[in-house]
């Protein structure tokens, strides 16, 4: 893929990520849970969805991924853990509503 795609999709996760775990903090009052849900959840199924059959083992099937998809997923986890930060400093800085 090119630069432009890549750099794109990467904002993308990143701000969606962002986002979805903000919006949670805010329903749910917790802080750290969408980064939770985004280890412990979504990259899990997005492994397993894509799973190459004939991989012998997890490292195989890892292994077998490009740049991009590592790329795209540290930009989700970023956005998950930013939104935590973020609601944990608005609630220090006095925001009920957070």
């Amino acid at each position: 893929m090119g630069f432009i795609p890549v750099f794109i999709l990467t904002v993308l996760f990143f701000v969606m990520m962002f986002g979805i775990g903000f919006i949670l903090n805010m329903l749910m009052k917790t802080t750290w849970l969408p980064a939770y849900l985004f280890v412990l959840v979504m990259m899990p199924v997005v492994v397993y969805s894509i799973w190459d059959r004939n991989a012998m083992s997890l490292w195989e099937h890892l292994a077998g991924f490009q740049t991009v998809d590592y790329v795209t997923g540290a930009a989700g986890l970023a956005g998950a853990v930013l939104s935590g930060w973020t609601i944990q400093k608005l609630r220090l800085g006095g925001y009920k509503m957070f």
